[in-house]
């Protein structure tokens, strides 16, 4: 990976996108994305001969869940697939699509200038959450929102994102 050794700032929070699956298509009008945690136990042991200390490894990582939100718009995107987890009224053993309602996703973060700077995929995501809308409110002036929580078997890093030289007003575009 290509390091852009010249820059000093870090890259901000609000510039990035979202893939579900395979698609090539960006999932629209998300605009927050929860945290990508991972927590790992701590296994505690201890050796016979020496009582007065308490060694330490890893044990189990979890991987918490992540939250989309977005604003309401006629993409039912977010709604079909937490439909596939569970379809109210579907009928008896069709209520989850067990072949499909597990994800992988793709999140891509860019610099200001719009450039591809870091993703991550998920892997294995499914729709533990689904909030339809947000409350309504005639005093408020808000977007509509909705929200999914994504549970998650993990996620990674993709290294082969290559940072891109940073424009420039001062160098011709290339």
């Amino acid at each position: 990976m290509a390091i852009t050794a010249k820059r000093f700032d870090p890259y901000k929070n609000f510039k990035f996108r979202v893939k579900f699956g395979a698609s090539p298509v960006f999932v629209a009008g998300i605009s927050k994305i929860g945290a990508l945690k991972r927590t790992t136990e701590v296994v505690k042991h201890r050796e016979g001969g020496d009582p007065s200390s308490t060694r330490k490894s890893p044990g189990r990582s979890e991987y918490e869940a992540i939250s989309l939100e977005r604003g309401v718009t006629h993409d039912p995107e977010f709604e079909r697939w937490a439909n596939k987890v569970w379809n109210f009224g579907s009928g008896l053993g069709s209520e989850v699509s067990l072949k499909d309602f597990r994800k992988d996703i793709r999140i891509e973060v860019y610099n200001e200038a719009g450039q591809l700077v870091m993703a991550y995929n998920v892997f294995r995501c499914w729709v533990s959450e689904f909030q339809a809308q947000a409350d309504l409110d005639a005093n408020a002036n808000a977007v509509l929102i909705q929200s999914i929580k994504l549970e998650n078997e993990g996620w990674e890093r993709d290294y082969e994102v290559e940072v891109k030289e940073e424009p420039s007003f001062d160098e011709p575009p290339l």
